[in-house]
C-alpha cells in the first residue's frame, strides 16, 4: 500500500503508487505506524531536496523523524510552497534567494524568508493562497488552476496549460484569461526574474529545447 506522502501543487498530501523526482519535508507529521496525523506542517522550513545525498539512506517514516515527501517536479513543489534545501541543494538555494532579494524586499536569514514564504502560500485559516492573473502574464513554471476545474492543476509551460496528475502532465491545450494562482506570489516573481524549475515530461523536454 502506498504512503500518503505525496503533495500536490495544491500542497495537499496524498497516496499514490507514482514515484517522485523530488524529497522534502515539513517536519514531523507521522506516528509510530508511519499514517499522518492531522497536522500539515510543523515547521515554516518548507523544503525541497535532492533523493539521495552522501549515500544517506532510512526507512522513509522513521518514528520520531521529519515525514519525507516527495513531489513529481520542482514546479510542483515550488506550488505546493516549498523552497530548494539549503544543505543538499545549496547552489539551487542560493540562486533563489539571491533572486529573491533581487524582486523583494530584503530578508535578514533564512528564518525571515522562511516566514516570508508561509504567509504567502496560506492564508489565515491555513488554507492554500491563490489569486487571480492573467495567464498571459505568467512564466513558465507556474501551477493554475480554473475556475470551472477548481480540482484540478495545470502547468503554465510554452504559452499552453499542461494538466498535472501525479504521474506527469496531459496534453497541452491554449487558454486565455483570467486563472487561479497556485504558485505563491513572491515565488512566481522569483521564477519571472530566472529561476528556472525542474519540469517533468514532455513539457521539461520543450522547455529544455527552448534554451
Amino acid at each position: 500500500m502506498a504512503l500518503q506522502n505525496r503533495v500536490t501543487p495544491f500542497g495537499d498530501i496524498v497516496a499514490t503508487p507514482a514515484r517522485g523526482a523530488w524529497m522534502g519535508n515539513r517536519g514531523v507529521l507521522h506516528g509510530s505506524d508511519r499514517t499522518l496525523s492531522r497536522r500539515r506542517w510543523t515547521t515554516r522550513a518548507w523544503i525541497t531536496c535532492r533523493l539521495e545525498f552522501k549515500d544517506r539512506h532510512r526507512r522513509v517514516m522513521t518514528p520520531g523523524r521529519y515525514t519525507e515527501l516527495f513531489f513529481l517536479d520542482e514546479a510542483t513543489a515550488l506550488a505546493a510552497g516549498h523552497r530548494p534545501c539549503g544543505e543538499c541543494r545549496r547552489h539551487d538555494f542560493d540562486r533563489f534567494r539571491a533572486l529573491w532579494a533581487a524582486v523583494h524586499e530584503p530578508v535578514a536569514g533564512i528564518a525571515a524568508l522562511d516566514r516570508a514564504l508561509h504567509a504567502a502560500r496560506l492564508d489565515e485559516r491555513g488554507a492554500k493562497r491563490t489569486y487571480a492573473w492573467d495567464v498571459d502574464q505568467l512564466p513558465d513554471g507556474v501551477l493554475v488552476t480554473l475556475a470551472d476545474r477548481p480540482s484540478s492543476a495545470f502547468l503554465v509551460c510554452q504559452g499552453a496549460l499542461w494538466p498535472w496528475s501525479a504521474a506527469g502532465y496531459g496534453a497541452p491545450f491554449r487558454w486565455t484569461g483570467t486563472v487561479l494562482v497556485l504558485t505563491p506570489r513572491p515565488v512566481v516573481a522569483v521564477i519571472a526574474a530566472g529561476y528556472r524549475p525542474q519540469i517533468d515530461g514532455l513539457a521539461g523536454q520543450a522547455r529544455a529545447a527552448r534554451g
